[in-house]
């Protein structure tokens, strides 16, 4: 899997007047992130924003109209790298258990970079209701997702009896933990703690009498820059 780009490299899209519109506003996305992650959205400002990437204020209007715009854009980022991704293991044709183990595989990895850290570390309270109902109910769709394949699991019996709701909270909990504790460049890459993640927490899960689990490889995709909320739905 690929890491995550040099945290610098994306400031140099202002430095380079003929640099195209969609690399800053890749730019912007991606120094807004970061400062939401250590600060809040609450604390953050665009001014904070602008500074970071050597600016003037009036400059980011170009790009976005207010600080809401830009953090509902670094959600969908991170939504859409979840659900192309979660596609890809609702189309795979092995058992529910080995789903919920792909999620947890993919989940953790996307948790662990900027836009996915993102996703669960924010507080949509402080969001407008319009921006605050779209954001829940794209978590909704998460959890539902993981539900589904806890239930095909019970179903075609690689997955013992349980309640769905406690497990999927209980698993998707785990992996949210990740973004409160995980530093790149540590002693554990994401994808090392995604394989562990993956094994770890579907051994309760199991049912004892089915086939031993096999992971498929569900690598979280590169989503590109251009990728707009209308094409995340598609």
């Amino acid at each position: 899997m690929a890491g995550q780009p040099d945290a610098l490299a994306h400031l140099a899209a202002f430095a380079d007047r003929r640099r195209d519109p969609d690399a800053k506003k890749q730019a912007v996305l991606q120094t807004a992130v970061q400062i939401f992650i250590e600060k809040g959205y609450w604390q953050t400002s665009l001014d904070d924003v602008a500074k970071k990437l050597k600016i003037t204020k009036p400059a980011l209007y170009y790009y976005f109209r207010n600080k809401e715009e830009i953090y509902l854009e670094c959600y969908r980022r991170g939504i859409a790298l979840t659900q192309h991704s979660l596609d890809k293991i609702r189309s795979h044709q092995g058992s529910g258990l080995e789903k919920v183990a792909g999620f947890i595989q993919t989940y953790t990895v996307i948790v662990a970079r900027d836009f996915g850290r993102f996703l669960v570390r924010q507080d949509d309270r402080e969001l407008s209701p319009k921006a605050q109902a779209e954001v829940r109910a794209e978590k909704r769709k998460i959890d539902h997702c993981l539900r589904s394949f806890i239930e095909q699991g019970i179903a075609d019996g690689s997955v013992r009896p349980c309640n769905v709701r406690l497990v999927s909270f209980s698993l998707a909990g785990a992996v949210h933990s990740l973004a409160t504790w995980f530093e790149p460049g540590g002693a554990l890459t994401a994808e090392e703690v995604a394989a562990e993640f993956a094994q770890t927490l579907t051994q309760g899960l199991a049912n004892r009498r089915s086939a031993k689990l096999r992971i498929p490889d569900f690598e979280p995709i590169q989503i590109p820059a251009k990728l707009s909320h209308g094409e995340m739905r598609s």
